[in-house]
């Protein structure tokens, strides 16, 4: 515990250093929300305002935009020799792994908090209560947890710190493609199929309804699904490659 304290100090500092992954982490999903409320959203037919309906959206978008950094990071430890000199001190090697976690999570949490902010300032009015808010707190950490132990491993397996910048890319643009911005069935043949059927989508239904005071069960049973998966799939990858690397 205390080496993993040390390492997630460590990332922190890394983090309020590095001013992009600052922007795309936390600055970038205020904008998109701004540009697509003020400006597309009147273009867009959703059931209420469209603040209530993209800001559950936008929430997940935040975590999404925050794992470019999480994968960089930890390919520039792996790929810059910090790791090598970590083999030879006194330091828990899965603090390492989870120092990374714990602070992606913490990067999502403050950018989560100045979008709702931001959100609430637009005209954003949830009627969620008091344990939907607990249950939508605790959806939304299960997410950035799955999430960010997939992309450490993206990070490990990457070569190179502009592969891994890229290989989180698909990430990224997923929840472009889910019912995060317009409602799933109101897009293409083919572009619906596959926002129907992707993890995004029931992770956004999941935290609108709970935000609109109307749980969807079947949409949280599924979110919370595919985020255990992913978190085992993340978590036995990472443990795997970091071992083979370290």
């Amino acid at each position: 515990m205390s080496n993993a304290m040390t390492m997630l100090g460590r990332n922190f500092k890394h983090t309020v250093r590095n001013p992009i992954a600052v922007f795309n982490s936390i600055l970038f999903p205020v904008v998109l929300l701004l540009m697509f409320v003020y400006i597309f959203g009147g273009a867009f037919k959703v059931p209420g305002k469209y603040v209530d309906y993209i800001t559950p959206g936008m929430i997940v978008m935040v975590i999404s935009y925050g794992l470019s950094a999480t994968a960089l990071a930890v390919n520039s430890d792996m790929t810059k020799g910090i790791i090598n000199r970590f083999k030879v001190m006194d330091i828990s090697r899965s603090a390492v792994l989870s120092a990374h976690v714990v602070s992606s999570m913490l990067r999502n949490a403050i950018g989560i908090a100045a979008l709702i902010g931001v959100a609430f300032l637009m005209g954003f009015r949830p009627a969620a209560s008091a344990s939907d808010w607990l249950a939508v707190i605790g959806l939304i950490l299960l997410i950035s947890f799955a999430t960010s132990w997939l992309t450490v491993a993206l990070g490990l397996v990457a070569k190179s710190p502009e592969s891994a910048g890229m290989i989180t890319v698909p990430l990224i643009m997923l929840p472009f493609l889910s019912s995060a911005i317009v409602p799933a069935e109101t897009m293409g043949t083919g572009v619906r199929q596959f926002a129907e059927y992707q993890p995004f989508t029931p992770i956004n239904e999941a935290v609108r309804g709970l935000l609109a005071g109307e749980p969807n069960t079947t949409s949280t049973v599924t979110a919370i699904a595919w985020c255990v998966g992913i978190a085992l799939i993340g978590y036995v990858w990472s443990l795997s490659t970091f071992k083979k690397r370290a």
